[in-house]
């Protein structure tokens, strides 16, 4: 990523539509040509663009669009809710003892890749009953094609799923321990995500896309009705979700250090696969975060790098020029496939040092140098985000 470029640049053959926080010589061109596309939209008000961006289904990851009255669903992506979750313990790196036995210990407690819970009542005893309870009683009111569905999603609250989704231990600049983790809405965000752009691709005001997988909904529809009430849903989950699975981390380290009576400061928990109404540009439109996180004035997030890299705390700054948003992580420079075709789990273990995690070749496509460069990602992005402070990982757990 070239540091003197300055930041935005609009998007060549987007009539300044696409603004950037990315070189666009750094970008692959199947990328570009997305957000091109997406910028065409009559509906879109306009796209900006984070510098952790990427190829995507239908959208590209990394992209922030704001549309007039209408929504993509292939914006949000199919992991809806999709976001992280960390909080800051009162551990210090000097108190650090047995990581293989804590690792083992919250895979115990957070089925991984395909596992789920058994049952949900005994995750009730962490004060969320009510919460779930109410979540799980409007399951009926979801899309009718996925009523058969209600209790795998009950079994999956809580759980971390695979891919780039994880659970880690972290030292800050302090050499203070976190915990912070990314998931999302699992298989029943995904099954309502494709029958609604399914639906999207039907509707006869989508037939002239040129990319059909960017179908649109308009406002003031059953569909968009039906859409929002459902996204709405898989929005809570996910976030329910991470709350479930921190509860459960925490629980995890509290009997692993005792004798230290571990207390715990308030958490952050930010979707990054999203839809939300905001004012943009003195406007109420809908922005869609595919990728992407809100970095209102103030706001608190986390931006992951990769399982060799760690994290990010940070403020947001509330720029207006990006539509109040900043990137979700350091974004992926390779596909999972070329990473395997790339890399082996000897490259992994390599570049793993020093952290106990996983080292096999089930997880080497997550290996860090499929990644950006975290830190040059953050450098891009100063006018969006003020870097609270950087978590260097020492324990991870993949699915």
């Amino acid at each position: 990523m070239n540091r003197s470029t300055a930041f935005p640049v609009a998007l060549t053959g987007s009539r300044d539509r696409v603004q950037m926080w990315a070189d666009e010589t750094e970008v692959e061109q199947a990328a570009l040509q997305q957000l091109r596309r997406v910028a065409a939209l009559p509906w879109v008000h306009g796209v900006r663009v984070m510098p952790d961006v990427h190829v995507g289904k239908g959208a590209t990851i990394g992209s922030v669009i704001a549309m007039n009255q209408a929504v993509s669903p292939s914006a949000v992506g199919v992991d809806i809710g999709c976001g992280v979750a960390a909080v800051r313990t009162s551990i210090r790196a000097d108190q650090l003892v047995d990581l293989d036995l804590l690792r083992a210990s919250v895979e115990s407690a957070i089925p991984v890749g395909f596992n789920a819970h058994d049952e949900l009542p005994k995750l009730r005893r962490f004060g969320m009953e009510a919460g779930v309870d109410k979540l799980f009683g409007r399951f009926g009111s979801l899309d009718e094609k996925v009523q058969k569905l209600k209790s795998k999603a009950v079994g999956q609250l809580g759980t971390l799923g695979g891919g780039n989704h994880f659970l880690e231990l972290c030292l800050d600049q302090e050499d203070r321990v976190w915990i912070t983790l990314h998931s999302g809405s699992r298989n029943i965000g995904k099954t309502l995500a494709d029958r609604h752009i399914s639906i999207a691709k039907s509707l006869s005001h989508n037939r002239g896309l040129v990319d059909r997988e960017l179908a649109v909904f308009l406002e003031g529809t059953p569909q968009m009705d039906a859409y929002k009430h459902d996204l709405w849903w898989a929005q809570e989950y996910a976030a329910a979700s991470r709350a479930l699975m921190l509860a459960l981390f925490k629980n995890a380290v509290v009997n692993h250090f005792e004798a230290l009576h571990v207390q715990f400061d308030a958490p952050i928990n930010v979707h990054h696969n999203y839809v939300n109404e905001e004012q943009i540009d003195g406007r109420n439109l809908l922005v869609t975060r595919k990728g992407a996180i809100r970095a209102g004035a103030g706001d608190l997030a986390l931006i992951p790098g990769s399982m060799g890299t760690g994290s990010y705390v940070v403020r947001g700054r509330g720029n207006p020029g990006s539509y109040f948003s900043a990137s979700h992580g350091a974004g992926r420079r390779m596909s999972r496939s070329q990473a395997k075709r790339m890399y082996s789990a000897n490259d992994l273990a390599q570049q793993t040092t020093g952290i106990e995690c996983r080292k096999d070749a089930g997880v080497v496509d997550e290996i860090p140098a499929a990644y950006k460069d975290i830190h040059q990602v953050i450098e891009a992005q100063k006018d969006l985000v003020e870097v609270v402070g950087h978590l260097r990982t020492i324990l991870c757990v993949k699915g």
